[in-house]
């Protein structure tokens, strides 16, 4: 099982609002593979752990231009909410992930990638 990190929405997975995420890369994943959403993988200070959120199933997996969610405003909007931001417009989130990954822009092609929870939910 490969780790994903999800350091940008990590409240999005504890909170488990979060079904959809676009990476850069990630194209040979498949329906059903398995993923552990960690909250950090990369850059690991001396003595840092991976800390692992939760187990994912792969669902679906397409490449994508962001300026999709730009061009089809309802398919934006829903989308912001399956990224766990209901309250982001769909241009500020295209704009934050263009800004939070170095050298992308709307036209970029990104793969979205869907999922599902694996494990049940822990009550808190």
């Amino acid at each position: 099982m490969r780790n994903m990190s999800f350091m940008l929405t990590t409240e999005q997975i504890r909170n488990r609002t979060k079904t959809v995420t676009r990476r850069l890369g990630w194209k040979t994943l498949k329906p059903g593979d398995r993923i552990a959403a960690c909250r950090k993988c990369m850059g690991l200070k001396k003595g840092e752990k991976i800390e692992r959120i939760a187990e994912l199933r792969v669902v679906s997996v397409r490449q994508e231009r962001l300026e999709r969610m730009l061009d089809d405003g309802l398919y934006g909007m829903t989308e912001c909410v399956n990224e766990g931001f209901p309250d982001m417009t769909v241009d500020d989130f295209v704009d934050f992930f263009c800004r939070s990954h170095k050298g992308v822009y709307p036209e970029t092609p990104i793969t979205r990638i869907e999922f599902e929870y694996c494990e049940p939910e822990t009550s808190r």
